[in-house]
């Protein structure tokens, strides 16, 4: 049969995504999978150094790519990037909510001002840079939000409570966005990795028993890689999940589904 193509559902030509904490890791790790799918990408991180290497290293790959430094737990420092943005032409389509930080203390022995730190960078960043972002997405009449929770949205460990406590927080902000903006057209899902190959995990990695733990407990046998989100990332920020709302996928090797 012959006949005009149909349209690539995974395409994301002519859309910007702005993904945070992207200098390394996780963010930078999916802000490509979103640039090989031919998004514009807008890096963010507080260290310019860093974000700068990582932007002219992606340049360097031939993708669009443009960098905003800020502290997503600034609120002030997130407005006025956004209405930098504004002041640019430049529309974010696509928001990955992804900075964060560790913390890992047993709660009894746990400071509330480091309990609140893991907070506001993990979970309230989410909210505020989101509502900026779905402001505009509002008013466009479309956008995508991926928010990137983890294995602890559902499931707790000793000594990272208050990681737990806001990747669970994650979930329900998902759910959240989900009913208050659907109707306009912006669809908010979320990531779970699981145990990933990255720098804030290197203790973890690097320890002998904690290794076999990993792999015993995943059916995969081993840990995650950061670019095996590029898939997850990319379906939720393009027309393929236009219909997908307040979801929740986790990328983990099958282990949130085995006792």
């Amino acid at each position: 049969m012959t006949g005009t193509p149909r349209p690539n559902p995974f395409d994301l030509s002519g859309r910007t995504a702005l993904v945070t904490g992207s200098s390394r890791g996780l963010g930078r790790a999916m802000a490509e999978g979103l640039a090989a799918a031919g998004a514009r990408i807008v890096l963010n991180g507080v260290d310019p150094g860093r974000l700068a290497a990582a932007a002219g290293e992606m340049r360097a790959e031939g993708f669009d790519v443009r960098d905003a430094r800020f502290d997503v737990c600034d609120e002030a420092a997130v407005v006025a990037a956004f209405e930098g943005f504004d002041a640019e032409g430049l529309a974010v389509d696509i928001l990955v909510n992804n900075a964060g930080i560790q913390f890992r203390k047993p709660m009894v022995d746990l400071a509330t001002a480091d309990w609140r730190r893991v907070i506001e960078t993990n979970l309230t960043s989410a909210f505020v840079v989101g509502r900026e972002a779905a402001k505009r997405m509002i008013g466009r009449g479309r956008g995508k939000i991926v928010n990137v929770g983890s294995l602890t949205s559902e499931l707790a460990r000793a000594t990272v409570t208050p990681y737990t406590v806001a990747k669970g927080g994650i979930k329900m902000l998902t759910r959240g966005m989900a009913a208050e903006w659907g109707a306009r057209n912006v669809q908010a899902n979320a990531i779970g990795p699981g145990y990933m190959l990255t720098d804030m995990n290197e203790a973890l990695i690097n320890d002998p028993a904690f290794d076999a733990w990993v792999k015993g407990r995943t059916p995969a046998r081993r840990w995650g890689r950061p670019d095996e989100l590029a898939g997850a990332v990319v379906f939720l920020a393009s027309p393929a999940s236009d219909y997908v709302n307040g979801q929740i996928i986790y990328v983990d090797g099958g282990m949130i589904s085995v006792l």
